[in-house]
């Protein structure tokens, strides 16, 4: 049986009611609409069959399927609900008592984050640090929580107040977001931040982020191999890493402060909310390809359907008080649907009907905009304000910041326009060719040539000659970088310092890296 079109769910001052999903938009007989202020609560089961809301009285249970009302319970108080994995328990939080079925004796826990999916279960405790003693967070699994060797992974650092943690789906590995008040450098008013990885095998590293600067968001890839992080002083940066904590893609930079995976994992939305404009970017992750730029201005809501295809935006409130309503997009950029609330009601809180994984599947994707009733709006463009001296003069094109194309867009030296992967892989090929056709001259020169004396230089002493090309020199320039970072991390190790997984990683690509700098030098 094919699956039902999602379902919508809108809670405010004109009560709690359903919302038919694409393409009809109505309001849903299935559910009959809760009128008044008191409605204060709502739920969908994971697989979106069972519905709960309070209604300040009671808290009611109906099957979405046939629409019947399963349960009602005097809990008036009740101000949090949540349906079990298998839907066979409904849980609701007010002050409550509950007995004790195990303990993770643990001094100074500050905060702990349960991992999703099925058992076994795992759960992630932060400890802070104090008296010049580092910070930690160590991985468990339930029940194992005694014993010297009980944790699974534990990883250690210092520069965290606080931190957040994010389990992957499979609940194979966490991301660290390390987070200071106070940035003692001065460079920012918002302190420090650094990104960990632990995995649930014992494995941890730290994220090298290639832009200073505040850490806006990281979000898994429903996938669990892979992850994107928001980083750096606006522009922001964002980037793709693989589980090795390597850089897969980098997206440049641009107005955003928010990442989100739609539930296949194949497309990204990057997007700049808040103090920002409402600009998203939606990519193919698998091409690496732009499909949309789109523009949902004062969101404080985003939420991806879960077939893929659509996409929610709101303006809710008490976050802004003023043109309270939401939007429908289709991934291309297109709104298929839009309601705005009466400028004397408020929208609190709008969400999609969840479902199981797999009951949609993956469909191609599509780069053109697909057709809409709705009438396309302009968005509107903030001029920058221009004293009165200056308002009868040319506008120069001056920007405070330049930012930074994705990486498959830069333009390449001496050719304004980026090449495509076919072209940068011949280039490759002909510089390769190239480099080796001089390295056998010089052989064969060297043949020739009477025997030097014998020199005490070592094999990885860097030379200071020039090729005269600015890209080659820009290389050998980049891997003197690269090969001094490694003398410096072999001395630490030899120190009897413990080097992360990427730092010994980095020390096993010594030898690679002086063929690749000879080779390259053997073309001056």
């Amino acid at each position: 049986m094919a699956p039902s079109t999602p379902l919508l769910t809108v809670r405010g001052s004109e009560g709690l009611y359903m919302v038919n999903g694409p393409p009809h938009f109505t309001e849903s007989t299935l559910f009959s609409r809760e009128s008044g202020k008191n409605c204060k609560v709502y739920t969908f089961s994971k697989d979106g069959t069972l519905f709960a809301w309070g209604n300040g009285e009671k808290i009611n249970v109906i099957n979405v399927t046939n629409k019947g009302l399963l349960h009602s319970f005097d809990l008036p108080k009740a101000v949090c609900l949540e349906f079990s994995p298998k839907n066979t328990v409904l849980a609701t939080w007010q002050p409550y008592t509950n007995t004790i079925a195990n303990k993770l004796h643990l001094q100074k826990i500050n905060d702990f984050v349960l991992s999703p999916g099925p058992q076994p279960y795992k759960v992630a405790v932060y400890v802070p640090g104090s008296k010049g003693a580092p910070s930690f967070v160590r991985l468990y699994q339930y029940p194992n929580f005694d014993g010297p060797h009980a944790a699974l992974a534990n990883k250690s650092f210092f520069k965290a107040d606080k931190v957040t943690m994010l389990w992957n789906k499979k609940a194979t590995a966490v991301l660290v977001i390390a987070s200071t008040d106070v940035d003692k450098t001065g460079a920012s008013y918002y302190g420090e931040q650094t990104l960990h990885y632990i995995a649930a095998n014992g494995e941890s590293a730290v994220v090298q982020l290639p832009k200073n600067g505040p850490i806006y968001d990281v979000v898994w890839n429903s996938s669990s191999t892979e992850f994107c992080a928001v980083y750096g002083f606006m522009p922001a940066k964002a980037t793709i890493f693989n589980l090795k904590c390597d850089p897969v893609f980098d997206f440049g930079t641009g107005p955003r402060n928010a990442a989100y995976y739609s539930p296949h994992g194949h497309i990204l939305v990057l997007a700049g909310f808040g103090n920002l404009r409402g600009q998203m970017e939606v990519w193919d992750v698998k091409n690496y390809k732009l499909i949309s730029k789109p523009v949902a201005s004062d969101s404080t809501y985003f939420a991806w359907c879960p077939d893929g295809e659509h996409i929610l935006t709101a303006t809710c409130a008490p976050r802004l008080r003023v043109n309270n309503g939401y939007k429908i997009w289709h991934y291309t950029g297109s709104v298929l649907h839009k309601y705005d609330v009466p400028s004397n009601g408020e929208l609190w809180q709008v969400s999609w009907q969840p479902f199981l994984d797999g009951i949609f599947p993956v469909k191609t994707i599509t780069y053109q905009a697909v057709p809409s009733d709705v009438p396309s709006e302009e968005p509107k463009v903030a001029t920058a304000y221009r004293p009165p001296a200056l308002r009868n003069k040319p506008i120069t094109n001056s920007k405070l910041h330049e930012e930074e194309p994705p990486q498959n867009m830069k333009p390449q030296a001496g050719n304004d326009k980026p090449l495509s992967k076919t072209a940068l892989k011949n280039q490759r090929k002909h510089e390769a060719k190239k480099a080796a056709k001089q390295e056998a001259r010089n052989e064969k020169s060297a043949d020739l040539a009477p025997t030097p004396a014998p020199q005490s230089t070592p094999r990885n002493t860097i030379s200071q000659s020039t090729s005269g090309d600015p890209e080659i020199d820009k290389k050998i320039k980049n891997l003197k970088k690269k090969l001094k970072a490694i003398e410096q991390l072999k001395e630490q190790a030899a120190a009897g310092k413990q080097l992360e997984k990427n730092q010994l990683e980095k020390i096993q690509k010594e030898k690679a890296l002086l063929q690749e700098l000879e080779d390259l030098e053997l073309g001056v």
